[in-house]
């Protein structure tokens, strides 16, 4: 049997949901595949231009890289990076 790290009730603190979680877990996913392709983009820019010699895995930040990015995602979440915030909270 394996354990899902971080547990569910760890990433709400019961502040929250699980619909709010999977909500703020996709959107953070969502931004961290954008900066993979942002990255990749211009990584294979600056090859086209000969620019740089450096294979094109090794101009993309490893955490992009190399990490699915919903795991990204609940690992940024659990570290704070990322903030779940509840629609009622962003009308005050």
């Amino acid at each position: 049997m394996s354990m899902i790290s971080p547990s569910i009730s760890e990433l709400t603190k019961n502040q929250f949901n699980r619909y709010a979680l999977v909500i703020a877990t996709a959107k953070c996913a969502r931004l961290v595949t954008n900066e993979y392709v942002k990255q990749r983009e211009s990584a294979e820019a600056k090859i086209a231009n000969k620019e740089t010699d450096k294979m094109l895995s090794s101009m993309i930040k490893k955490e992009f890289r190399d990490e699915k990015a919903v795991k990204s995602a609940v690992t940024r979440l659990a570290a704070g990076e990322f903030k779940v915030v509840l629609p009622d909270e962003t009308q005050q």
